[in-house]
């Protein structure tokens, strides 16, 4: 089968190879998604990676797309592309990198070290006093998908009691301890330590977390999203913060985002805030995982086989394999 392939990853000549090696009588353009043209995507029958949205609607010879992201939102809302076009996303690449990320937020609130740097900073020797331990804590963690899976994983290791919310109660993993379906969210806030939110963009998840149920949440609690920023109610986040009402939010993405320079949410000592880097390709184990993704689906695609992490245009999530 010969196809056009517009590959928007940011790949190397090793990896350029290895794709390649899975399709060795189609035609390879290299781009990315900020430098494609439009003309490249109309000619593509394969897209790998993650092509502006606003150039998909209509095209007629374009059979499937694989994002280099987890998250496929801005994909499947009504009109953006054919229905009919195959979509597959990067779930499985970057439990690791994020699932590191979060572990080190966490501990860097748990054990004071945002303090500490700011004592540094101002050649400050001072004991801010008694910290906390991941051992015996109790996380739950929003959302099971990769990263939501790692990080139950990295809390069980520490000793920690790890709960997990997903949207169907299908078998309970080892590392956790409990499982649950959505509906029991506000049962389970007041007794968590750790609340982590690894979620996509959705009618379900937008204000997940808003003022009533950071009032459900411990005082000596802290909130992790590596997700989407709108899952929580950012003005009532800083209110229960700035009251002491949290012992700390530990934030890679934020709502709005851009966090603009003059939002309050900047100041606060108890916030850690990243601008979105957990994932994406910051680890280069990550675009291994990528790349491998997309050289599994690309060789399958090729052979007419079933591909992997199929999202389903319906809510947004890989379907259920």
């Amino acid at each position: 089968m010969k196809m056009n392939i517009l590959v928007l990853i940011p790949v190397n000549e090793r990896h350029k190879k290895i794709l390649e090696g899975k399709a060795p009588s189609s035609q390879f353009v290299y781009s990315s998604t900020q430098d494609v043209t439009p003309e490249q995507v109309r000619r593509a029958g394969i897209i790998l990676g993650n092509p502006p949205s606003s150039m998909l609607a209509g095209l007629e010879g374009l059979e499937w797309i694989q994002l280099q992201s987890a998250g496929a939102e801005s994909y499947v809302l009504p009109g953006v592309m054919p229905r009919r076009v195959a979509l597959t996303n990067a779930t499985g690449a970057y439990g690791l990198a994020v699932s590191e990320h979060m572990l080190g937020t966490l501990l860097e609130i748990y054990k004071k070290l945002n303090l500490y740097w700011d004592n540094q900073n101002n050649a400050k020797w001072a004991d801010e006093g008694t910290v906390k331990s991941i051992y015996d804590s109790s996380a739950l963690i929003v959302g099971l998908g990769d990263i939501g899976s790692e990080f139950a994983k990295r809390i069980k290791a520490l000793g920690g009691r790890t709960v997990g919310i997903r949207r169907t109660a299908c078998g309970k993993p080892d590392y956790l301890d409990e499982l649950c379906l959505p509906d029991r969210l506000d049962a389970l806030l007041p007794d968590a330590d750790i609340v982590a939110l690894s979620l996509p963009d959705t009618k379900e998840t937008r204000g997940l977390i808003d003022r009533r149920r950071l009032g459900l949440m411990k005082k000596d609690a802290v909130i992790i999203n590596v997700g989407r920023g709108n899952a929580i109610d950012t003005e009532a986040l800083c209110d229960a913060l700035e009251a002491g009402r949290l012992l700390g939010a530990c934030l890679d993405v934020t709502d709005p985002e851009p966090l603009p320079a003059e939002h309050r949410l900047w100041k606060l000592k108890n916030a850690v805030i990243t601008p979105h880097i957990s994932g994406w390709t910051h680890l280069p184990e990550t675009l291994e995982r990528i790349v491998a993704i997309s050289a599994r689906n690309l060789e399958a695609f090729m052979n007419s086989k079933p591909l992997e992490n199929t999202v389903d245009f319906s809510t947004g999530y890989r379907s259920v394999q």
